[in-house]
């Protein structure tokens, strides 16, 4: 079941990669599942992986292209964009924080390449998680957004904040818009 992240961990951790790049938050508003239109909901609200399930929308691979990445103490920060491996069309944006002792050493070292998406790397290594969607969210682009998702002016986006659980740990927080 979808629970409600507080406000203050709503965003988390997109607000802490732009901040460290110096770019504008959005603006950005909890909805809930029903006020998301279709086909959008359809690809946000559910617990699946969101590389598996933009894979079976678009009907073939996305590509891993990493906007920024860091770390702070156990914790891989980085903002990717995940584009159709044919055309280059970017399908989505997501900041992630993963707690990388969480995931075994050659686990750790393909994500840390920023080649694949993570999805498809816990998928194909058979890593046993779950992805929990704890808020929905409806995105105003900032200019630096426009520009990932190449849009000549702002229209509302969707996206949701989730949480990677492995073995009852939390190891990761997602938003993906």
């Amino acid at each position: 079941p979808t629970r409600r992240a507080s406000d203050r961990d709503t965003f988390y951790p997109l607000d802490v990669v732009y901040r460290r790049a110096g770019v504008a938050m959005p603006a950005i508003k909890i909805v809930a599942p029903y006020e998301i239109p279709m086909p959008y909901r359809s690809l946000l609200v559910h617990e699946d992986d969101m590389t598996i399930t933009l894979e079976r929308h678009f009907g073939g691979r996305v590509a891993l292209r990493a906007l920024s990445t860091f770390t702070s103490g156990a914790w891989y920060f980085r903002r990717v964009l995940l584009v159709q491996e044919y055309s280059g069309r970017p399908v989505e944006m997501g900041a992630i924080r993963m707690k990388l002792n969480g995931f075994g050493g050659r686990l750790k070292k393909q994500i840390l390449k920023n080649e694949v998406p993570l999805g498809r790397i816990l998928r194909d290594s058979g890593f046993n998680y779950v992805s929990h969607a704890m808020a929905f969210l409806a995105i105003i682009p900032n200019p630096e957004m426009m520009g990932v998702f190449w849009m000549r002016e702002p229209r509302t986006l969707y996206g949701r904040r989730t949480e990677i659980v492995h073995r009852g740990r939390k190891i990761g927080d997602i938003v993906e818009i």
